[in-house]
This record gives C-alpha cells, sequence and structure tokens, in this order.
C-alpha cells in the first residue's frame, strides 16, 4: 500500500509540475507580448517605430503575432507613411516564411489595409518564384486588397479569370469579396446576381454573404430589393444576426420610417439579440432625420448608459445636427466625449463647434475646446479661433 501511495504522489507531483511549467509558460509568454505591444504602442517617433519593427522581425516568434503587424501597419497608414510601410513589409519577404502561403496572404491583405494594391499585386504575382504554391487564400487575398484599396473595378476580371489560372474554384469567402466589392462600387444589380452565380456553382451563401447584400441594399435606398433579399435568407434557414438587424434599421431610418425603426430595435431582445453601436447609429440617424433633438438625445443617453460607447459615426451625426439646431452647450458636451473616449474625428466636425461657441459667445468654452484639440494624444487638431475673439471676451 505504502508503495502505491509513493507511486501515486510521485505522479501528482510530476503531473502537477507540469502542468505550472505549462501554466509559467503562458504567463511569460503573454508577460512577453504585452511587453513588447506597449514598448511599440508608445513609441511616438514612426522612423524608430519601423526600426524597431525591422529588429522584433528577426524573431520566429515575433513573426507570427497579427495583430501587432496590423496594429503597426495601420499606424503608419494613418500617417501615410506609405514609404516606410513598403520598407518594413519587403524586409519580411527575406525570411523563409514568405513561401508559406498563411504568411505572405497576410502581406498581400496589409498592403491592401494600406491602399498599396500595387505592391499587393507585385507580391501576388512573386509567390511562385518564392517557392509559395497559390490557393484560393491567395486569391481570397488579391481580391480582399482590391475591395480595401477600392480598386473595386479589378474585381470582376480578377475573379472571372484567375480561378482558371490558379486551377482552383472560387470558395464562399470568394464570393463573399466580390459582393462586397461590387456593393461598394455601387452595382447593386450584379452583386445580387452573384448571390444566384454561387448557387449554381454549388456554393452555399452564408450569413456573410446576405448580410453585405442587405447593407448595399438598404444603404442605397432600395428597401424592396432588401426585403427580397431578406426573405431568400430566410428560405435557405440562414438565421439574421444583429448585422442583418442593423442593416435594415438604417434603411428604416433612411426611407424616414423611424417608428418602425423604433419598434424593430425594441424587438431585437425578443430575438436573443443585443443592440450594439450601430443600432442605436441607426435610431439615432433616424431621430435627426425627423430633426428631433430631444429623441436624438434621448437616444445618446441610453447609448451611454447601457455602457455601448458611441463611436465616430454617432458624433458625425450628432454633432452637426446639435450645431445646426443652436444646441452649443450639447455639442460642447459631445466634443469633450470625443476626446474622453479618444475617437478620431475629423478636423472641421470639431471647428464647427469652435465657430459656433465663438458665434454665441460662448468664449471661453471654446478656448477649452481649442486647448482640447492641441493637447490630444492621438491626434494634435489645429482648431482656430477667430481673430476678433479676444475683443468678444473683454466686451
Amino acid at each position: 500500500m505504502s508503495s502505491l501511495c509513493r507511486l501515486l504522489r510521485r505522479s501528482f507531483s510530476t503531473t502537477t509540475a507540469s502542468a505550472a511549467t505549462t501554466t509559467a509558460s503562458a504567463s511569460a509568454s503573454a508577460t512577453s507580448l504585452k511587453s513588447l505591444s506597449d514598448d511599440l504602442y508608445k513609441e511616438r517617433t514612426l522612423r524608430k517605430l519601423v526600426k524597431k519593427f525591422k529588429k522584433h522581425s528577426e524573431s520566429d516568434w515575433f513573426r507570427t503575432q497579427t495583430g501587432i503587424y496590423e496594429d503597426i501597419i495601420r499606424r503608419l497608414a494613418a500617417a501615410k507613411k506609405f514609404r516606410w510601410i513598403e520598407e518594413i513589409l519587403e524586409d519580411q519577404k527575406k525570411y523563409d516564411d514568405i513561401s508559406d502561403e498563411g504568411f505572405a496572404v497576410r502581406l498581400i491583405a496589409l498592403y491592401g489595409k494600406s491602399g498599396m494594391f500595387d505592391h499587393a499585386a507585385k507580391l501576388f504575382d512573386e509567390l511562385p518564384d518564392r517557392k509559395c504554391d497559390r490557393t484560393v487564400k491567395s486569391l481570397n487575398a488579391l481580391l480582399s486588397a482590391c475591395v480595401c484599396s477600392k480598386n473595386y473595378d479589378k474585381v470582376d476580371g480578377f475573379f472571372r479569370d484567375l480561378p482558371g489560372k490558379l486551377s482552383v474554384k472560387p470558395d464562399v469567402v470568394s464570393y463573399n469579396i466580390a459582393i462586397k466589392g461590387f456593393c461598394e462600387m455601387g452595382s447593386l444589380d450584379y452583386a445580387v446576381a452573384m448571390l444566384g452565380e454561387m448557387e449554381k456553382s454549388g456554393v452555399k451563401p452564408d450569413r456573410i454573404t446576405f448580410n453585405t447584400l442587405l447593407k448595399g441594399l438598404f444603404k442605397k435606398g432600395r428597401f424592396s430589393d432588401g426585403e427580397r433579399i431578406w426573405a431568400r435568407m430566410e428560405e435557405r434557414n440562414v438565421v439574421p444576426d444583429i448585422r442583418s438587424f442593423n442593416a435594415k434599421l438604417f434603411g428604416l431610418a433612411n426611407e424616414g420610417r423611424l417608428s418602425e425603426a423604433v419598434g424593430l430595435f425594441g424587438e431585437l431582445g425578443d430575438k436573443g439579440l443585443t443592440p450594439d453601436v450601430f443600432s442605436y447609429n441607426a435610431v439615432i440617424t433616424g431621430c435627426c432625420g425627423e430633426e428631433n433633438v430631444e429623441a436624438a438625445k434621448r437616444w445618446y443617453a441610453e447609448l451611454v448608459g447601457r455602457g455601448c460607447a458611441p463611436d465616430t459615426v454617432t458624433f458625425a451625426v450628432l454633432v452637426p445636427f446639435a450645431c445646426e439646431k443652436g444646441d452649443l452647450g450639447w455639442a460642447f458636451e459631445l466634443c469633450k466625449d470625443i476626446f474622453n473616449l479618444q475617437r478620431l474625428v475629423h478636423e472641421s466636425l470639431l471647428q464647427l463647434v469652435v465657430d459656433g461657441l465663438v458665434k454665441e459667445s460662448k468664449v471661453e468654452e471654446a478656448k477649452k475646446l481649442v486647448q482640447m484639440g492641441k493637447s490630444n494624444v492621438y491626434r494634435k487638431y489645429r482648431l482656430r479661433l477667430p481673430s476678433d475673439v479676444y475683443c468678444l471676451s473683454a466686451s
């Protein structure tokens, strides 16, 4: 019995030690990732950021960190540092990872998201010489780069020609990207026709397929066509999600059918769905369309009260509306929320409020808003006070 006890105790101790080692290793990796991410995030000099990124790229482990790659490239693209994006991504080609399609399509996608389509296409063409087989994943990456970089006119040609050249069959992702491209360029009839084409090809449309079409149709005011796609979705037993309903909410708001939008919003909970910021934005847009200031305020308050943070679209709708209605006090409060939530908005949006405050002789609020713009961490807004503002302040 004592031998058995010793054996069990030894086995348990070994298992516990192994588990502890695994946990410690995972914790150390998480700590290392956070430390590295913080170091890059806090680097405000972009030239130094590029050098650090290239240095870290020497690590096999770092080159697997998709999120860090996307964050850094997004920062450089926002600053229009396209030459440095090229420097970073071209540098990645020297690693053996480039022969792995998964790594290669990530680089194609990053070029696409940066609006650098020619670089994305060049890398796509280079893959065979870099011993990287191109499958439908590469096709999808190139199609996505077309859409992200707004080269919509290239989508149809690539979709028709490349599958044959690559000996691959477009999958549901391929069709979804192509449909999105047609919707974005306004070719909605062609996008709807693609739905029938994919079904004839034996490719089953999914929720993304239908949501893309719903968004495109409702956004362009083609409400009846959107309803037909909705019926088709239900016929295929594809269950609508919050994105489906958000598209319909925007469609109702754009049609001036606010009461119906509010009614549909109220049904979301019964369908097991939680409204998100897009749901609120749709109803808020409808309130502004009906020039109902109090209703817009109520819905904004509910949005914030439900812990659903307003986004850039929320403010792009509400701030001009508040100014138009002469509610500069509310517009000022909205601007404070913009800074507190660290939302990046167009400078003209804030300048509109500054000018309105000065016109209403609320000079101190205008000055405060200008100062907040100057001291903003993520973007320095060059807001201006009228030349006669100090005369107004002294009077």
